[in-house]
């Protein structure tokens, strides 16, 4: 009989697929285990049991088995002591404040936006909403209604409104983007100027219902369309008057002593006779402003791009000129667009901010195109002329369409679509312009409908087979951007997540982790150290099922709908090993339960002074919704922790060594002695055989367990709400 200690030196990389057990060529092994359940990874690669979950709000939602996650949770954070939890529902929205007491209070629901219209937020596509937020304002985007504005307008009122973009002034001229939809080859032709009621004639196939309320662009010039009679006729009225900027500059030509003008002007569809207004014509050749511009009759039809017309005086020598000049009139032509965001076309799927603009991208009719606001006016898309600090447009052309899902404003502005990873460089830490903008893509994996986030200087997003994370990361040596998974050791626990939020320094650690719910109801905690090469996971399991997830700065919550299938918002805080739980007062030995439990519920109970926690064990629930504690008189306890305690367990991997003849993995041996390595534990199992003691232990405990197998492990197990911290192992291995 041979005895080996066979150590596990740390836990750094969590818990590891059952594919690994027999890699004995990687000491990822001996880093890690089979199963790790309800504990955090530790910087230094011990497991600490995780914080239980304080109960903070009931919804009035139940389990739907259709629709699971019926409440989006999104952050809005001012400042420091200006924080709120936004619950995304059903037509409806809800604001948590978080106090600087550390409690955490709804402050706010709103169901009508401030025209008391009805919310447009529908649970069957909740979890495919963005957000953005910038000092007192947020936008909420899905391609299938106009963002949404959400306004602070105190401490515990916001406001809900529908985005508007910018006017002119005088009202003629919406700083909005166009596209031009239309098939090649489509003429609009308009039957006025000026007015109302005009009549708006396409040569093929063209309007909708949808049309009615959109605005459509002749050239430089709005019309806002009221009715829709047939595919090729509907009815508009013109915002200002139809104007066209002829595209060449000085387009006039003049004879010398001659009042002709011969103009060029591209596509024109002009006959002669027609009467049309110059506007803008500066002097040339001889001929003075006045006598171009003002009212002028179409002479000549040299060819599809040229015409004449008599100007007021003659000219005194041939010459080109004009300047850039604009025409008064509603001739049939090819250059018109239309609103690029409304119910016919779709609305942005995605946004952000990024370099003091705001960013639109992935419309339905254009899935693969971002907008970008004017600098530090997030209302105004008009594209003017291409200054700097203009708003542009930019679309991915990468030889497919890319369904852009995300954005992350990072040193570039990332972007994350259905297909591939893309996004717009910054050069030499120079803003991005109109004039230097461009898109490249760099990975071929796509995203899931989970927003990415940034962790450990990485952004790290869900690929879009729903099984695989990835971190997209900027590499100086390549030059390029990388997409490397880091779920490969642990891809058992990557089950379609459907929302991740990210804490900074959480958990009293000085690491980032990012908490993933899946589509089973399970949690996941993923920690990365790359400059160890490290990547942990371990997973999160609760008395229901998590419902989605947000973090602000170093506070985690979560949703979570209890045994009875009702939605609650509860926050991962304080080492109370129990989730669901409340901290009450006791008054008179009697703690009240009833804003969370029913008769006849089976909870367990800490009581503390303040100072010192006692666990008391399980209670049931009175008649009055009430626990009763008339058999702890005198003992000091002031307040009490009431919930339902959860299941920490480590199951480690098979233990194993090389005999010096290789490995003995698939022979029968056996464990004699585990010595654990622990910090601040109380009443755990090991493989079945049961530690207790009555305050925290910290050091080296060794525990005889026995037992052979083909496959032997050690498992710790603790169901208490008691704490328990885990270093590393010994076992004493015998074969």
């Amino acid at each position: 009989m041979q005895k080996v200690r066979v150590p596990v030196s740390s836990f750094q990389f969590g818990e590891v697929s059952d594919s690994l057990q027999s890699r004995n060529d990687t000491p990822i092994l001996g880093s890690s285990a089979s199963r790790v359940e309800n504990f955090v990874v530790m910087g230094e690669g011990s497991l600490k049991k995780r914080h239980g979950l304080k109960h903070i709000y009931s919804y009035s939602l139940t389990y739907d088995a259709n629709n699971k996650n019926q409440s989006f949770l999104a952050s809005f954070l001012f400042d420091d002591n200006e924080q709120y939890v936004v619950s995304i529902e059903h037509a409806k929205l809800r604001f948590f404040r978080l106090l600087t007491d550390g409690t955490v209070s709804l402050v706010d629901t709103v169901t009508a936006d401030v025209n008391s219209a009805a919310l447009p937020f529908n649970k069957t596509y909740i979890n495919e909403y963005t957000y953005a937020q910038y000092g007192d304002v947020m936008f909420i985007c899905h391609p299938l209604f106009a963002p949404r504005v959400i306004t602070r307008t105190s401490l515990t009122n916001f406001d809900v409104s529908t985005f508007t973009f910018d006017a002119r002034a005088d009202g003629n001229k919406i700083y909005q983007p166009y596209y031009d939809f239309q098939p090649q080859g489509v003429t609009l032709d308009p039957s006025t100027t000026t007015g109302t009621g005009a009549t708006l004639v396409t040569s093929s196939d063209y309007w909708t219902s949808d049309h009615v309320g959109t605005t459509i662009k002749y050239h430089d010039s709005e019309i806002t369309i009221t009715a829709v009679a047939s595919a090729t006729s509907a009815t508009g009225n013109i915002v200002d008057t139809l104007k066209i900027r002829l595209a060449i500059l000085n387009p006039f030509r003049s004879i010398d002593g001659d009042a002709t003008v011969e103009v060029t002007h591209l596509d024109h569809g002009f006959a002669g006779g027609e009467s049309i207004t110059v506007e803008e014509a500066s002097a040339f050749g001889g001929i003075n402003s006045g006598n171009l511009n003002g009212s002028r009759t179409v002479g000549v039809i040299i060819d599809d791009n040229t015409y004449t017309f008599e100007a007021g005086g003659a000219a005194n020598t041939s010459e080109d000129g004009g300047g850039y000049v604009k025409l008064v009139t509603h001739a049939p032509t090819l250059d018109w667009t239309e609103q690029a965001f409304s119910a016919v076309r779709g609305y942005p799927a995605s946004v952000c901010f990024h370099e003091n603009r705001l960013v639109f991208a992935g419309t339905l009719a254009q899935p693969d195109t971002l907008w970008f606001s004017k600098i530090g006016d997030f209302f105004n898309f008009d594209v003017d002329e291409a200054a700097d600090n203009d708003s542009f447009d930019l679309t991915a052309s990468t030889g497919q369409v890319n369904e852009i899902r995300y954005m992350i404003s990072n040193r570039d502005l990332q972007v994350f679509t259905a297909s591939g990873e893309l996004y717009i460089p910054t050069y030499l830490n120079q803003a991005i312009t109109p004039t230097n903008a461009q898109i490249r893509k760099q990975t071929p994996y796509g995203s899931q409908f989970v927003q990415p986030a940034s962790i450990d200087g990485a952004t790290v997003f869900v690929q879009h087979d729903g099984h695989t994370v990835r971190e997209y990361l900027y590499t100086d040596g390549e030059d390029a951007y990388t997409a490397s998974a880091v779920s490969t050791l642990s891809s058992h626990l990557i089950n379609n997540p459907q929302s991740m939020a990210v804490v900074h320094s959480g958990f009293e650690l000085p690491d980032s982790y990012a908490f993933f719910v899946s589509g089973n109801g399970e949690g996941t905690l993923f920690s990365s150290n790359r400059a160890e090469k490290r990547a942990s996971w371990t997973r999160v399991t609760t008395t229901g099922n998590f419902a989605g997830t947000v973090a602000i700065h170093n506070r985690l919550f979560a949703n979570v709908y209890d045994s009875d299938n009702k939605l609650q918002l509860c926050e991962f805080t304080g080492d109370v090993g129990m989730d669901l739980y409340l901290y009450k007062t006791i008054s008179t030995n009697v703690v009240d339960v009833s804003d969370l439990y029913n008769v006849n519920d089976v909870v367990d109970l800490i009581a503390t002074d303040g100072t010192t926690q006692s666990y008391l064990g399980t209670f049931t629930v009175d008649s009055s919704e009430e626990i009763s504690l008339a058999a702890y008189t005198g003992l000091g306890f002031t307040h009490a922790y009431v919930g339902k305690a959860f299941t920490a367990k480590i199951v480690t991997n098979a233990m194993d060594f090389n005999a010096g003849n290789g490995p003995v993995t698939g022979s029968i041996r056996g464990i004699g002695n585990v010595i654990l390595d622990l910090k601040n534990a109380r009443s755990f199992k090991v493989n079945n055989r049961t530690f207790t003691n009555d305050t925290n232990f910290t050091g080296k405990k060794e525990i005889r367990i026995l037992g052979h197998s083909r496959d032997p492990k050690v498992t710790i197990e603790q169901n208490d709400p008691l704490p328990l911290q885990v270093n590393g192992l010994i076992a004493e291995l015998i074969i």
